[in-house]
């Protein structure tokens, strides 16, 4: 009887074993040196489940956080890691590395007075590091990006500005204002948020500088043919206070016939839309990473 019992529970620990669901893994925290920071430069990592297991090359994805958050806010509050890994699991989305810089409140780009050159050091040093270290397709064909409000802002920004980089990119609620919506923000709001950036005073927002990060003049006046280059999945809440940037960006991108998709799901500003968000996002930039 005794016997019995034992091979019974070795019988079931066994087949819980065989029947377990293999994880992908995080890696927060991770850093190396940036000449062009003049500092350590942060970063957080997902690798897909197998991922040990195998001796492939995979393509990416570069995740953007929001502003005040950091490195790990995809998977602290986004939950990353196991979105993806349900996603893979399933097929929804092909076997992939995602990789979380830590942007700070940088907006993904260089201030006008060159004291931050996060563009430079994301274009540059960043992604080339990354490629090098990892077991990456380093070509445009396997390379994604996304992110969400601030980090939608910077998806945006170097897709379109370096479309030579990227297949597809999924900026979810992007922070996308209009000139009127820049104008007409409260003044420390303004001061809080952009005037470090653009070099703008309370009197002279929209400087050269504004006008070169500014992700309606990109889309107005680059060369639609190039532009075109990268795919787009723009998502945005029906009561996101960044709706109006989001559908000026898709009409004025509508007119120029630079193809893209345009999701406007209801909800609003939150980690609840991003989440239901990020995986129909990585699908779509996944399906570039096919042959057709």
């Amino acid at each position: 009887m005794k016997k019995t019992a034992i091979l019974g529970f070795l019988l079931l620990f066994f087949s819980l074993i065989g029947f377990a669901q293999p994880m992908g893994r995080v890696l927060e925290g991770q850093v190396f040196s940036s000449r062009i920071l003049g500092k350590n430069a942060r970063y957080t990592i997902y690798f897909p489940p197998g991922y040990e297991a195998s001796s492939r090359r995979y393509p990416v994805v570069y995740l953007l956080h929001g502003y005040g958050d950091s490195d790990n806010g995809w998977v602290q509050f986004g939950e990353i890691n196991r979105l993806a890994d349900a996603a893979i699991l399933s097929g929804e989305i092909p076997p992939m590395l995602i990789v979380m810089p830590d942007g700070e409140k940088s907006w993904y780009i260089n201030s006008y007075d060159g004291k931050s050159r996060y563009e430079d050091f994301f274009v540059q040093e960043f992604i080339p590091e990354i490629e090098q270290k990892y077991p990456i397709r380093a070509e445009k064909r396997f390379r994604g990006i996304a992110g969400l409000s601030m980090g939608g802002y910077g998806t945006l920004i170097m897709a379109m500005k370096h479309p030579e980089l990227f297949a597809a990119c999924a900026p979810l609620s992007a922070a996308v204002w209009t000139d009127e919506e820049i104008n007409a923000m409260p003044l420390d709001r303004f001061s809080g948020l952009l005037t470090s950036l653009y070099g703008s005073t309370a009197t002279h927002r929209l400087t050269e500088h504004y006008y070169r990060n500014s992700i309606l003049k990109i889309a107005e006046t680059a060369e639609a043919e190039k532009l075109s280059t990268v795919r787009y999945w723009l998502d945005c809440g029906d009561d996101d206070f960044l709706i109006a940037g989001n559908c000026a960006l898709h009409l004025l991108m509508k007119r120029r016939g630079i193809p893209h998709r345009f999701m406007v799901r209801h909800g609003v500003h939150s980690w609840p839309y991003w989440r239901s968000g990020i995986v129909p996002a990585l699908r779509f930039i996944g399906e570039s990473f096919h042959q057709f």
